[in-house]
């Protein structure tokens, strides 16, 4: 079957592409002298790998694209540490793979979990929506989340699982993705991954959940921060960072009860993934004739406001002066949108433009904001009462009413403002403090997530003749989702949890060239396609 999906707004993407396999910087070995060079003997150093067990989150289970799916769990971190470890004498290392590389879940023909991302030429997709425009069935999802798979796996990598939840008695009946590989109804993560009697452990990205659903709503949630009790939250609220610190203490605490050696991250800045970056808040790219229409749309309504609050008695110069908030200026070329912010007594309309650190999220409707979301949405009618100002004349109530109502900042949920933003990153901080301490007590190795993303998101890490970078599908580190890794990102990411094994316990797979490879494990995208 050929299909011709191309559109021309997206050539600059599939240069972007080209440009990317072209730049891969592989060695020109033509006119070079190979020199064989003698790799040192492996060495487990003094840790044990006999039996490695990991526990976290939705890194550590291999979601890619959005979703879980049999592929990706093939490339988790965890999957391709095993293969390191299995040539210092480690074990076998299972997981609960799906059963097929839809990503999605059904019962019968209730789909629970959507279909993963693909990327279609034009951007990412859907799969099902993909073959839905092919005219074709999507494929048939065979992963069902009632049926429990009766055994305990080396890799407990539950997504959207917050640090409360690893200890949290019944959880798999709130996430089928734990209710899946769970060994009775009652079972936690943490009493999975201990009830093994691992030698060796992984805990990674516990914490970023606690951060990433308030962060993925637009700062919907709470942040709890000086509130202990978990049955108050909701599901997109941050974490006290003393709740998190007890539960974190008391996870390495069972885990190493017997002696076991691991490794702990810390919590990225995820507001530095391309969920949050990929759309600029200053793509309000206008020529000079609409920047000064918005712009005297904008006088407008700061002289209609103005004229409102002298009408309940507020002196002249006062309601000027409060109103001069509103007379926006907008330039020719990119201009920042505006977002919708609480309503205060120093803010009565509740918008503003947003500031230069502010995000909007990947999500926002894109078609909505060149219709004029995040700017003004102006109707005939509008119009119309702009024409009579113009003309110096006078208009009802209920035109300046018109004209206010035009005003259309961007909903909270599709942005994070600045203090939305300083509340993720206290919280991060205060978790990575914690884990840092904890770490140290415990002689646990340390992989600094945190400042993985911060170069990979600045500079970029070069990494398998590559130089990746946080950029959404250009960048090779970050999958479709914006937020979750590529097969590529995981192999980096495992060899940065070798490194740290390497400093902590004297081993050496990176000198002795045991190392992971991201064109070994590459999800063949195809797959799905077949």
């Amino acid at each position: 079957m050929k299909l011709n999906i191309m559109k021309t707004k997206y050539i600059w993407l599939l240069a972007g592409l080209i440009g990317f396999s072209a730049c891969s910087e592989e060695a020109d070995f033509l006119e070079e002298e190979v020199v064989a060079v003698e790799l040192p003997a492996l060495t487990a150093g003094s840790a044990d790998f006999s039996n490695y067990v990991a526990l976290g989150a939705s890194f550590t289970a291999g979601f890619t694209d959005g979703a879980l799916f049999k592929a990706a769990q093939e490339n988790s971190f965890p999957n391709l540490l095993s293969k390191m470890f299995a040539n210092a004498s480690g074990g076998p290392f299972t997981q609960p793979l799906m059963a097929d590389n839809t990503g999605a879940m059904a019962v019968g023909s209730s789909v629970l979990v959507p279909y993963r991302l693909i990327f279609n030429g034009e951007g990412p997709q859907r799969l099902d929506e993909f073959y839905t425009d092919l005219g074709a069935p999507a494929p048939t999802i065979t992963t069902d989340p009632t049926v429990n798979l009766g055994s305990t796996f080396n890799n407990v990598g539950v997504p959207g699982a917050k640090s409360f939840h690893v200890t949290f008695a019944g959880y798999g009946t709130l996430n089928p993705y734990f209710g899946r590989m769970a060994t009775s109804a009652g079972a936690t993560m943490l009493g999975e991954a201990a009830k093994q009697d691992p030698s060796f452990f992984t805990l990674s990205e516990i914490g970023g959940n606690d951060v990433l659903s308030y962060a993925t709503s637009g700062g919907m949630g709470v942040d709890q921060t000086g509130n202990p009790n978990a049955a108050e939250y909701g599901t997109n609220d941050i974490t006290d960072p003393g709740l998190f610190g007890a539960v974190l203490t008391g996870i390495v605490a069972q885990l190493t009860a017997n002696g076991a050696k691991g490794v702990i991250t810390n919590v990225p800045y995820i507001t530095s993934l391309p969920h949050f970056t990929q759309v600029p808040n200053n793509a309000l790219v206008l020529d000079a004739e609409k920047a000064a229409n918005l712009t005297g749309f904008y006088q407008a309504v700061a002289g209609i406001f103005t004229q409102a609050l002298i009408g309940q008695s507020v002196p002249p110069a006062s309601a000027q002066a409060l109103a001069a908030q509103y007379a926006i200026t907008f330039n020719e070329g990119p201009n920042r949108f505006l977002i919708d912010v609480p309503v205060t007594p120093s803010n009565p309309l509740g918008f503003r433009q947003m500031t230069e650190n502010e995000l909007l999220l990947l999500t926002i409707d894109q078609d909505a904001l060149k219709q004029g979301y995040g700017s003004a949405m102006i109707t005939p009618e509008v119009l119309q009462v702009l024409g009579k100002l113009q003309q110096n004349i006078a208009i009802t109530p209920e035109e300046g009413g018109l004209v206010l109502g035009a005003v259309s900042g961007i909903d909270d949920q599709n942005a994070l403002d600045s203090d939305e933003l300083m509340a993720i990153k206290d919280a991060t901080d205060a978790y990575n403090s914690t884990i840092a301490s904890v770490a140290s007590t415990n002689g646990l190795a340390l992989v600094d997530l945190n400042a993985i993303l911060i170069q990979a998101s600045t500079t970029g890490i070069k990494f398998d003749n590559y130089t990746l970078n946080t950029a959404l599908v250009r960048g090779g580190l970050v999958s479709l989702d914006g937020i979750h890794l590529t097969a590529r990102g995981y192999a980096l990411m495992a060899n940065k949890f070798l490194e740290a094994i390497d400093a902590t316990y004297g081993s050496n797979f990176i000198a002795s060239g045991n190392v992971t490879k991201a064109y070994d494990y590459q999800i063949n995208y195809a797959i799905s396609l077949q």
